[in-house]
């Protein structure tokens, strides 16, 4: 069949709501429309996506299923436009994105002498988004941090850097020039235990019940903020804590934890001598790094 993609952006934005009221507030269109183009795609698919009461509306299996596969396809229908539209333009464009911390600026040097006929264009990006950018087109190559989901992506590694502990600048560790990550077992990690395993096999508070919950964290400044304030502690690159310097936040380097690794990525299914030209460049790099 043909996927209508607006049918399917309406239904992502009601799987993830459960909510036709939400849903079509979100898509700023009447909740009868929202309806509708529901009812058509399952007539379409010829299977109920959703159950709904008076009360609630969840997924099916089958929507379940095309949650998974829509949001890619959604994705890829937003890369193919985003390529289009940069193809048009007079001189070519590699859109790049980068993790806090990391300086893209040699590279993009050593870029532009081997091709001052490429435009760059630079993209910050967050732990939330370093994949997704790729996937729906708003970069071309990006430096991303592990771990990430691999699929669909070539990695390539770039190098290694340590990381850190970041407390508040009143902390009981604050003083110490280094800590073991044992030290650290009473605290509240502002992140996902497992981007830290060493700290999750020994945490306290994960070995009852009720964890304090980690809020939803957007950006670096974010993070700090709720360190500074005392919500906990977070681990993060060394250069990011370099970076990201002030007073009231400190950073200890941790002993016994894993180092975080520095990968080049973009889609395996690109083929672009842009691409090839700037994977050059990055590695180049790494002996520097």
């Amino acid at each position: 069949m043909d996927f209508d993609l607006r049918k399917l952006r309406y239904f992502v934005a009601l799987a993830e709501e459960l909510h036709f009221g939400r849903a079509a507030a979100r898509l700023h269109i009447a909740q009868p429309a929202l309806s509708r183009q529901i009812r058509a795609l399952e007539n379409e698919l010829k299977t109920p996506l959703f159950v709904r009461d008076r009360r609630t509306t969840v997924l099916t299996a089958a929507g379940e299923q095309l949650l998974a596969d829509a949001r890619d396809l959604l994705a890829a229908a937003e890369a193919v436009h985003r390529r289009v539209v940069a193809a048009a333009e007079a001189k070519p464009v590699l859109t790049v994105g980068f993790m806090p911390g990391i300086v893209v600026t040699p590279a993009v040097r050593v870029l532009a002498a081997a091709r001052p006929d490429v435009g760059v264009r630079l993209r910050r990006t967050g732990w939330h988004d370093q994949v997704e950018v790729l996937h729906d087109g708003r970069v071309d190559v990006s430096i991303v941090r592990l771990p990430i989901d691999r699929r669909g992506l070539t990695v390539r590694p770039l190098f290694e850097e340590p990381r850190v502990v970041m407390v508040p600048a009143g902390h009981r560790l604050a003083g110490k020039e280094s800590v073991s990550v044992t030290e650290l077992a009473g605290d509240h990690l502002l992140q996902d235990p497992d981007a830290v395993p060493e700290w999750r096999d020994i945490a306290l508070e994960l070995r009852e019940p009720g964890r304090p919950e980690v809020p939803r964290i957007h950006s670096v400044e974010e993070k700090l903020e709720l360190v500074a304030a005392g919500a906990g502690i977070s681990v993060i690159p060394l250069s990011t804590a370099t970076f990201y310097t002030r007073p009231d936040v400190v950073g200890i380097p941790v002993e016994d934890i894993g180092p975080n690794r520095v990968c080049l990525a973009w889609l395996t299914s690109r083929r672009s001598p842009l691409i090839d030209a700037f994977a050059a460049a990055a590695a180049s790099l790494v002996p520097q790094a």
